[in-house]
């Protein structure tokens, strides 16, 4: 099994102190933050991407190339890229020059992105966003691979024979489709045989356990062979200690604090309790062996062989953010890594593959 720590840059008030960093600080944490990942031994940081309130993850790319100038191992993933909202061929230039910075070892997770203030600022509706996606994903699919691309194109203008600079480092790069609900995104991942990285974030695991079911058969349905599935999965939250009563103690600040803010927000509270956000989210709080026990029933429904915890220390002290990280890395991983198969292909940069002729792609 392969860890990422992630983070969507949120940015507003400590969730128990209530004190809001100057924003160079909260960017100054998040690269601090990716060396710490790498120095401890995981095998990837991830950088969000929003374009609306509390966060401030409108450029990935950017705070990417920072990271991989400051760091030699980890891949660097995409949490997820909006391909929704995003010009195909301005993200492929951006994430493509990135590519090359960072020696292959970028990995993205497209998605179509959510949230009104998003679409608004982009004018995307909510009737064509997933049609927006899927073209999106096919012109920055093809741009990848094919040196000259023809394209009749719905939501940007169309190309003829269009040469897009630079060519890649890793040819094809790898990309998963981050899903927490879409049937869409699932059967677009499934019919291009990619991997599927389930959000897994908000609800108990019901939900994110039928839509890998459902990517599943989709994958079979498209004759991919079954042993190259590779699926991954987010978690609600992590906090790691020596004993549970520790961990919950040290995490209970943090959840009030977040259910508060959701009440604040209008938004739904799925779980009122620590206790039963312990119990039935995807959250790892708990001592080592709680965390590994809950880690293998999640792999029961989803079959994942790649797991993201989050890279930020919001709500509790920086010691106690690198503690648990350290215990995850010593007491956690080494088992689970033990137990749980890695993905079938390798985790260093994809090999190179020549470019294809050009081909017209349809109007939807």
């Amino acid at each position: 099994m392969k860890f990422l720590a992630i983070t969507l840059i949120v940015h507003r008030p400590d969730p128990v102190g209530g004190a809001l960093k100057p924003t160079h600080e909260r960017f100054r944490e998040v690269v601090e933050n990716a060396v710490l990942i790498e120095e401890l031994g995981f095998d990837g940081f991830g950088v969000g991407e929003r374009h609306e309130r509390p966060f401030i993850s409108s450029s990935p790319t950017v705070v990417l190339s920072h990271v991989a100038a400051l760091t030699k191992r980890i891949r660097l993933f995409t949490a997820v890229t909006t391909l929704s909202l995003l010009d195909p061929v301005r993200a492929y230039e951006d994430y493509a020059t990135l590519d090359h910075l960072s020696e292959g070892r970028l990995d993205l997770i497209i998605g179509k992105g959510n949230g009104t203030a998003q679409r608004e600022l982009f004018h995307v509706t909510p009737e064509d966003q997933w049609d927006r996606n899927a073209e999106s994903y096919e012109v920055f699919r093809r741009i990848w691979r094919q040196d000259k691309v023809t394209a009749a194109t719905r939501f940007r203008p169309p190309l003829t024979d269009a040469e897009v600079w630079p060519r890649p480092y890793q040819r094809p790069v790898r990309v998963w489709h981050g899903s927490a609900t879409s049937r869409e995104s699932v059967d677009l991942a499934a019919r291009h045989g990619d991997p599927l990285f389930s959000a897994n974030v908000t609800n108990p695991i019901e939900p994110y356990a039928a839509l890998i079911r459902h990517y599943r058969e989709r994958w079979e349905h498209y004759g991919h062979d079954p042993a190259r599935i590779a699926v991954g999965a987010g978690t609600a939250g992590v906090h790691v200690a020596p004993t549970s009563q520790e961990a919950l103690a040290a995490y209970r600040p943090v959840f009030e604090s977040n259910v508060a803010f959701l009440k604040s927000a209008g938004l739904p509270v799925v779980f009122e309790t620590l206790e039963d956000f312990v119990e039935r989210s995807s959250a790892l709080v708990g001592s080592p062996q709680q965390i590994i026990d809950k880690v293998h029933r999640y792999h029961e429904q989803f079959g994942h062989t790649v797991l993201h915890l989050h890279a930020d220390a919001s709500g509790v002290t920086d010691k106690q953010h690198r503690d648990s990280l350290e215990l995850f890395q010593s007491a956690v991983a080494p088992t689970l890594r033990k137990d749980i198969p890695d993905p079938p292909f390798a985790w260093s940069p994809v090999s190179p593959e020549p470019p294809t002729s050009t081909q017209e792609f349809p109007r939807a």
